[in-house]
C-alpha cells in the first residue's frame, strides 16, 4: 500500500471517519494489554490450574501457551494491517471469503460479539470476587453471592461511564493502566522474593503435577496438565481490542498490528515471572488452593508476607482488574457499534450512533454494559450457570480470531500491508489455526470427575447455543437482508484478496 493518511485509507475501506482519532500506538498497545491483564486473568483462573496440573500447568503450561497465543497474534496482525477498520475479525472474514462473503461475516460477528461480551462479564465478575476479598481482609466484611453481585454492578456501571466520557479519557486510563500492571507486577514480584521466610523448591515451582479434579484414569495427570492450560488460554484474550480501536488510532496500519502483538509478548514474559512468583511463594498448597476467600492468589498472599502485607499485593490486583475492565468495556463497544454500522444487530439503527460531544458510540457503550450483566445475573442462584454462559468467551473469541486467518491462508496472493509477516507468513498461520483447533477440543472435554450437573463442562452447550442460534437467525430472515460491510463511502477501493475473489466493494479505479 501506499503512504497514504488514515482517513484516505479508512474511506478506501468504505467509511469516513466519524470517531476521533486520538489514540497513539502506546495508547492502543495499552488497550489490549489491559485486557489480557495478567494481574486479572492469572490471578482470578489461578485455581483452576492449582486444581488441574499444578505448578507445571501453571508457569511452563503458561510459557506454551503463551508462544502458541505469539503466532494467533502475529498472524490477526499481518490481516489488520491491511484492514485497520473498527470491524475487525468479522469485517476481515467478509473481505477475505472468496464466497459466502455475508456467511462468513455474520458468523464470525456473532462469536466475536458474544465473545466480548462474555469476557467483559466474566473480567469484572473477576475483578468483583478480587474486590470482594480485599474487603473481607481489609474491614473484614462477609463474601456473599448478593454482595459479590452488588459489586460487579457498580464496577461495571463505573465503566459504562468513564467510556461514555471520551476517548481522551480512555487513551489515559489504558496509558496508565499499563504502566500500573508493568510496576504492579514488579512490586508484587519483589515483595514474594524477598519477605517470605520460606520458598517451594524451584524444581517444582516448574515440574510439579497435582491432580485434583478427581479423575483416576491411567494418564490422568496428564490430561490434568492439559486442562489446566484454560487458564492461561482465558488470560489471553482480548488483545483483538487493538484491531476495534484502529479508526481512533494513529497511524493505524502499523500501530494497530503492533498493539496485537506486543501485547501478548509483554503479557508472556511480564506473566510467566508474576506467576512464578506467585508458585515459589506457597506455603501450603491444599488450604491455599481451597481458601474460603474463593481467590487462592489472595491466600498465597497473605500466608506469605502476612495479612496487612499481603492484602496490599491484593490491591495492586484490585486496581489492575478495574482497569482491564475498562479497556474491555470500549473493545466491546466498538466492535458493537461497527457491526451495528453494518446492520447486524437488532436495533443497529440505535448502537451505530456516535455521540456528536464526546465522539464516542455511547449507545454501543451501554449496550455491552447491559448484555454483560445479563450473562452475571445467574451468579446469584447458581455459579454454573454463570460459568455456562461465559464459556464462550475462550473458544468464542479464538473462533473469531482465527477464521479470517484461514481464509487469508487459502488466498495466496493476498496483498499484504506494511506490516507484514513475510515469508514466515505461511507457517505461522497455519500454526494457528492448528492451535485453535486444539483448544477447540480440549476445552469442552470434562474438567472434573464425577460428572455431575454441577460439575459438567458446558462450554460445548454455550458454543452450539450461539452457532445454532446464529444459524437459525441467518435461515429465517438475515439471509435475505444482511449483505455484509455496509459502506458510507462511495465506491471504495478495497485492496482485493485474491485475483478471482468476490471483490468486497464494486472497486473504481484511481
Amino acid at each position: 500500500m501506499s503512504s497514504i493518511s488514515d482517513e484516505e485509507r479508512l474511506a478506501q475501506l468504505g467509511y469516513k471517519q466519524e470517531l476521533r482519532r486520538k489514540l497513539s500506538g502506546f495508547s492502543n498497545f495499552a488497550v489490549s494489554f489491559s485486557i489480557i491483564s495478567i494481574l486479572a486473568g492469572a490471578i482470578t483462573s489461578y485455581g483452576i490450574a492449582m486444581t488441574a496440573g499444578g505448578p507445571l500447568a501453571i508457569t511452563l503450561g503458561w510459557l506454551f501457551v503463551g508462544v502458541m497465543v505469539v503466532f494467533v497474534a502475529l498472524a490477526m496482525a499481518e490481516i489488520c494491517s491491511v484492514y485497520p477498520t473498527a470491524g475487525a475479525l468479522y469485517w476481515w472474514a467478509a473481505a477475505l471469503a472468496k464466497r459466502n462473503k455475508a456467511v462468513w461475516a455474520w458468523f464470525v460477528g456473532w462469536f466475536n460479539f458474544l465473545g466480548e461480551v462474555a469476557v467483559t462479564a466474566a473480567i469484572d465478575f473477576g475483578a468483583a470476587i478480587t474486590t470482594s476479598a480485599f474487603l473481607s481482609l481489609a474491614f473484614d466484611l462477609e463474601v456473599t453471592a448478593g454482595r459479590t453481585f452488588l459489586i460487579f454492578l457498580l464496577i461495571i456501571i463505573a465503566h459504562g461511564l468513564l467510556n461514555t466520557f471520551g476517548v481522551n479519557l480512555v487513551r489515559l486510563l489504558s496509558d496508565v493502566s499499563a504502566w500500573w500492571h508493568l510496576a504492579g507486577v514488579a512490586v508484587i514480584v519483589a515483595v514474594l522474593a524477598i519477605v517470605p521466610d520460606q520458598h517451594k523448591p524451584v524444581s517444582e515451582v516448574f515440574l510439579e503435577v497435582r491432580n485434583e479434579t478427581g479423575f483416576t484414569f491411567a494418564g490422568a495427570a496428564g490430561y490434568a496438565v492439559l486442562i489446566g492450560l484454560l487458564m492461561a488460554q482465558y488470560t489471553y484474550t482480548g488483545y483483538d481490542a487493538s484491531a476495534h480501536v484502529a479508526e481512533e488510532t494513529h497511524d493505524a496500519a502499523r500501530s494497530a498490528p503492533r498493539g496485537i502483538v506486543m501485547s501478548v509478548v509483554v503479557s508472556v514474559i511480564a506473566g510467566f515471572v508474576l506467576l512464578f512468583a506467585i508458585t515459589w511463594s506457597i506455603q501450603d498448597y491444599e488450604a491455599e488452593r481451597a481458601t474460603a476467600l474463593g481467590l487462592p492468589p489472595a491466600q498465597i498472599f497473605i500466608d506469605a508476607v502476612g495479612h496487612d502485607l499481603g492484602t496490599f499485593l491484593l490491591f495492586i490486583c484490585v486496581v489492575a482488574q478495574f482497569f482491564c475492565g475498562m479497556a474491555s468495556v470500549t473493545a466491546n463497544s466498538r466492535m458493537a457499534y461497527a457491526f451495528s454500522r453494518d446492520g447486524a444487530l437488532p436495533g443497529s439503527r440505535i448502537w451505530k450512533r456516535v455521540n456528536p460531544r464526546t465522539g464516542t458510540p455511547t449507545n454501543s457503550i451501554w449496550l455491552c454494559v447491559a448484555c454483560s450483566s445479563l450473562l452475571v445475573l445467574p451468579s446469584l442462584w447458581n455459579t454454573t450457570a454463570y460459568l455456562a454462559a461465559t464459556s464462550i468467551a475462550v473458544i468464542g473469541l479464538y473462533i473469531a480470531y482465527v477464521a479470517p486467518v484461514f481464509l487469508r491462508r487459502r488466498t495466496p496472493d493476498f496483498q499484504v500491508g506494511p506490516w507484514n509477516l513475510g515469508r514466515w507468513s505461511a507457517p505461522v498461520g497455519w500454526i494457528a489455526v492448528g492451535w485453535v483447533a486444539v483448544i477447540c477440543v480440549l476445552f469442552v472435554l470434562p474438567t472434573s470427575s464425577p460428572v455431575t450437573v454441577s460439575t459438567f463442562n458446558y462450554t460445548i452447550v454455550a458454543v452450539g447455543v450461539v452457532l445454532g442460534g446464529a444459524w437459525l437467525w441467518w435461515v429465517l430472515g438475515a439471509r435475505r437482508w444482511f449483505t455484509g460491510p455496509r459502506h458510507n463511502v462511495p465506491d471504495p477501493v478495497i485492496p482485493r484478496p485474491a485475483s478471482g475473489a468476490e471483490p468486497v466493494a464494486e472497486p473504481t479505479t484511481e
